[in-house]
């Protein structure tokens, strides 16, 4: 079993930054790929970024790459996702999730999830 409790969420106004964490507790963290994915109000939960157990791989979403970087502690069992030019399309719960680096891009991938921290960003 994983742990996963996300922190960092809030207000922020548009064109800022923000970073947001992942610190898991329970298996070892470096054997598992991380995940930040995403649900705005009405929407299905969508992909974000994705990084491979050592770090060594990411991926993006077409929406956030040059905006967003994934990279994750694993001597501190923690994933960040650093958020900046923030855009108010951007506001959402945002969750981390841990699984095996194969199926990154869709929920079904992963096997452990964080309860989600809200992000606001007015315009």
């Amino acid at each position: 079993q994983v742990q996963l409790v996300e922190s960092g969420g809030g207000l922020v106004q548009a064109g800022g930054s923000l970073r947001l964490s992942c610190t898991a507790s329970g298996r070892s963290f470096s054997d598992y790929a991380m995940g930040w994915f995403r649900q705005a109000p009405g929407k299905e939960r969508e992909f974000v970024a994705a990084i491979s157990g050592s770090g060594g791989f990411t991926n993006y979403a077409g929406s956030v790459k040059g905006r967003f970087t994934i990279s994750r502690d694993n001597a501190k069992n923690t994933v960040y996702l650093q958020r900046n030019s923030l855009k108010p399309e951007d506001t959402a719960v945002y969750y981390c999730a841990a699984g095996s680096y194969v199926s990154v891009y869709t929920t079904a991938g992963y096997d452990y999830w964080g309860q989600g921290t809200q992000v606001t960003v007015s315009s």
